[in-house]
């Protein structure tokens, strides 16, 4: 599951013609390149926006993509639908959720300005178009970028402007991207242009850094809740003693300035 963020137009309550609890944005726009190179073109939510129609259930409305806790699921939608824009929803809050009220508070604030949606890839693959301002020359320049043709949608998300991520997390966010991709071409049968992105080293370094990503998870998971609740675990300068020999025994360090290098690598590959 990926999820994407775009600064949108918000209208939220009454001031913006909406029942107390209700806000109107965009959770992606059309057309519009970001940094993974992806486009979102028309027609990639239809089927899913079908789907959720005849389920009779809202599309969920999170704060932050957050879905392990339910005090962040902050509303549902009213109206989801497809214009010449973009992803445009219709959402209302609960207002007896704090969470969702201390939401609303910020929309009408004008204090939180996007909101992005969580997705699978169905369809999609490579295009080309001309750069931007060179449309209407007779041999333009141009850019290539994936197409997202069918998404799978899960929810959209509340998200706070200017949200940082720890350096590794968006390294491994990165990480994941692209394997996704990689996944998705495969399956869409672009496995020559699969083949061009990931290069045999590339492709052993990126197992090898999702192997000692999941070793450090693994670690960190190891300890179960009783202990950790008890105090009857291992002491936290313990089990970085521990995992510092394992470390340097078995495992190779994760550096994140090495995650963020591949990324880079792998991106300027495609």
């Amino acid at each position: 599951m990926l999820t994407k963020i775009v600064a949108t137009e918000l209208k939220a309550g009454p001031d913006d013609g909406l029942g107390e609890g209700e806000f109107i944005g965009y959770a992606s726009i059309f057309g519009n390149k970001d940094s993974y190179g992806d486009v979102v073109v028309p027609g990639a939510f239809l089927k899913s926006i079908g789907e959720w129609e005849a389920s009779g259930d809202p599309i969920p409305c999170l704060y932050g993509h957050n879905m392990s806790d339910p005090d962040f699921n902050i509303g549902g939608t009213v109206d989801a639908r497809e214009d010449e824009k973009g992803l445009r929803v219709h959402v209302k809050l609960d207002l007896d959720n704090p969470k969702a009220l201390s939401t609303y508070r910020l929309l009408k604030g004008r204090r939180i300005r996007q909101m992005s949606f969580a997705y699978d890839v169905i369809a999609g693959g490579f295009a080309t178009r001309p750069k931007a301002g060179q449309e209407n020359e007779q041999d333009p320049e141009t850019e290539e970028y994936y197409e997202l043709r069918e998404l799978k949608l899960y929810e959209v998300s509340v998200v706070p402007v200017g949200a940082n991520q720890e350096t590794e997390i968006l390294a491994v966010k990165s990480l994941q991207h692209l394997a996704d991709r990689i996944e998705t071409m495969q399956r869409c049968g672009d496995s020559e242009k699969a083949g061009r992105v990931l290069s045999s080293k590339n492709e052993e370094e990126l197992r090898g850094a999702y192997d000692a990503i999941g070793r450090v998870l693994a670690t960190i998971d190891g300890a179960s809740d009783e202990e950790k609740a008890s105090g009857t675990g291992p002491s936290r300068q313990d089990s970085e003693a521990s995992e510092s020999r394992e470390a340097s025994e078995d495992q190779p360090s994760v550096d994140t300035s090495e995650l963020d290098r591949l990324s880079l690598d792998l991106e300027l590959s495609i």
